[in-house]
Parts: structure tokens; sequence; C-alpha cells
């Protein structure tokens, strides 16, 4: 396919930003979506994922993947699968890189944290928050709040798993400044983003796992897809030591699924009429895993539940990382001085209150969500690897 295919997004038709700018041309001859995707990469919030928790939170290796390594290698699998099907890389790429910038420290353990502090005043989820801090909270530009990315930018990452029938506080307030369409399926630009996440945390944390010792390879003999895997890799390279071949496992699934969504999405887009972007948003799902690949894909993500992520030692990890999320939210609520100063002048009233405390909590880093609660609160009892 060559780019651009009928049915990819394209610069020129943009909706628009939210606050109007002088010439784009300015700085350089970058098109609407390549400014957004650079905006991203030099922003602060995307910064802060190389210090927030993939997998294992605060892992004292250098070689485990953190929120950062894991964004840019859904953006690899992401540009591969755009440039195929013929649709706009850079858009693509933009989604894939910001895509994970609303998640608090610590992961899952975090945002369950914030989720309980803010059950009365609307809860918390990663999805909104990640609009609140593209659109409201990391502000460079002295003329508006947010990065001002473009409709699609910010579309693709409001819904980029579905359509959106009631949005919580933080995505409603997004939508209500900038209308995002929330009800209809997202571009195939946004629809790759999701995609690509799911090859690369398939894959990736099975190699994480591994690394860690929490796996091992005959346990993934239990799953069928990386059972007939691991038996086609040994028998390519029999004269390789198995231990040496893991990385050929990885490589070789993602491959496959890559290869799969491909040939799946060209069939969905041909049985659809698909004919330009707009008939996208009516058509349903068109990016995804053949029913074969999606049953092995089923089955690969339960075994990654109940033996990595629901692990003994990552429950305590969680168990410890939710402490310190809760406390500090408990801390700032009754003392707000204890906040830096930026942030100590608190809304009077609620909900307003608590979302700002919520807001500075979730950009923190992990290691920098520690050292607060160690001023503000005391000591706290780590699980070996922080």
């Amino acid at each position: 396919m060559t780019y651009p295919a009928p049915w990819a997004s394209v610069p020129e038709r943009s909706r628009g930003r939210l606050h109007k700018e002088q010439s784009e041309t300015q700085r350089g001859p970058r098109d609407a979506f390549q400014r957004d995707r650079d905006r991203i990469i030099h922003s602060i919030s995307f910064r802060r994922l190389r210090h927030k928790t993939q997998v294992f939170m605060a892992p004292d290796g250098d070689h485990f993947r953190v929120r950062l390594t894991h964004s840019l290698e859904v953006a690899q699998i992401g540009r591969t699968i755009a440039r195929v099907l013929g649709l706009n890389e850079d858009l693509t790429e933009a989604l894939c890189l910001a895509h994970d910038i609303g998640h608090p420290p610590f992961g899952h353990a975090g945002e369950d944290a914030l989720q309980a502090a803010l059950a009365g005043h609307g809860g918390f989820d990663h999805n909104g928050n990640t609009l609140r801090a593209l659109m409201t909270i990391d502000s460079p530009y002295p003329r508006w709040p947010g990065l001002n990315l473009t409709w699609e930018t910010l579309e693709g990452l409001a819904k980029h798993n579905g359509p959106i029938r009631e949005p919580r506080w933080a995505l409603a307030a997004a939508d209500a400044a900038f209308p995002l369409d929330l009800t209809h399926w997202p571009s195939l630009e946004a629809q790759v983003a999701a995609i690509a996440d799911d090859i690369a945390y398939d894959n990736h944390d099975i190699d994480d796992g591994l690394r860690a010792g929490l796996l091992d390879v005959q346990q993934l003999m239990a799953v069928p897809f990386v059972a007939g895997g691991w038996k086609a890799v040994c028998r390519s390279n029999d004269d390789i030591a198995p231990q040496r071949l893991v990385g050929e496992l990885i490589r070789s699934q993602i491959g496959a699924m890559v290869n799969d969504v491909i040939d799946e999405t060209r069939r969905r887009i041909a049985a659809a009429g698909i004919a330009n972007a707009e008939d996208v948003r009516a058509a349903g799902q068109l990016v995804g895993f053949s029913p074969a690949m999606r049953e092995d894909e089923r089955l690969l993500k339960r075994f990654m539940y109940d033996n990595l992520y629901h692990h003994p030692r990552q429950l305590a990890a969680a168990d410890a990382a939710h402490g310190v999320v809760a406390g500090l939210f408990t801390a700032y609520h009754a003392d707000p001085a204890l906040m830096p100063d930026d942030w100590s002048r608190l809304p009077r009233q609620e909900p307003d209150r608590s979302r700002h405390i919520a807001d500075f909590i979730a950009g923190m880093t992990d290691r920098y969500a520690v050292t607060r609660y160690r001023e503000a609160v005391g000591p706290v009892d780590l699980p070996e690897g922080f």
C-alpha cells in the first residue's frame, strides 16, 4: 500500500487545534501531526515516563522496561503497521508515544489508589488523565494551556480503545472544551496504536518476567501460541543453546502478531467498503487480530495475569505502592502546605480540591513519590527491588 491510503488521516484535512496559533511554518517545514509528535517528545510529561512503572516497580535492574521504553517500543510496532497499511505514520507515532502519559506512579497500583481517593469526586482513570495532562497541566507555551495538540491526536488518545459513551469527569471536561466525537470509533491510526500497545506488552512482559526470574520457559509451554513458536525457533536454531533463543522467540511472536493484524485489517477494510477516513468512524473496529490470533492472545494474557502480574512478589509490591499513593493523598488533603509552593494553593471547594491533589500525585514518578512520602508521612517498607 502506498501512503496515503484513501482511509489515512491527512494533516491538511485536520480539524485543527483548540487554540489558534500563528503560522506554523516559522519553526520549520513540519505538518500538523509531525508537530504533535514533536511536542509530545519534548514535553515534561513524556520525560517523566522514564521513571514510571511498566511491570516492575522502581526496578533495581538496568534492563527492565519502564513506561518510556515501552512507549518507544509501541511506537516502533505502530509505525510498521501504519506504513504497510498506508496510514499516517506521524499521527500513529504521536499516539503511541503519548498513550501512557496519564499513568500515575506505580502503574495500576497507583491508579487504584487514586481511584479510591477520588471515589466521591468523579474517580480517576489514566486515559482521562492523559487528556488532562496534555490539554491543561503540561503547559510550556505562554499563550495557552497544554500542548494544543490537533483534534485528531486528542481524539485518538481519548478513544483509541473504542467509543466512550459514559466518560468520567476528566475526559468529559476535555470533550466539553474540544468536542471529540466520543461515541464513534477513532481513526485507523488510533486503532493501530491500541493494538501495537497490546503486541508490545504481550511479548516484552514475557522478556522482563523471564529476566526477573518470575517466569521460566517451561511454564510458558502451557500457552499454545508460545509453545508452537518455541518449537519453531528451536528447530531453526538447533545448534544454539536454548537460553540464547528467548529473544528470537519474542521477535517471532511480535512478527506473527503484526502480520496477522495487517492481513486481518486489510480484509476488514475491504469487507466494509471503506472509501475515506470518515467512513472509518462509522464502521466499527477495523484494526484487529484474526479470530484464531485473538484466541491465542487471550490465552497468553490469561497466563500472564496468573503467573506474572498476580505473582506474590508483584502483589506485595503493589500493596506497598498503593499505600504510598494513598498516604500522600491523605497527607496533602490534611495539610496542603506539605505540597510544593506551586501546587500548595488548593481550590477551596470539592471536587476541585481533591482533583488538584490527584493531579499533583498522578504526575509523580515512582522514585519521587517515595521521596515525597518519606518527607510528608514517614518511613515506608518497600519490597526488595525498589
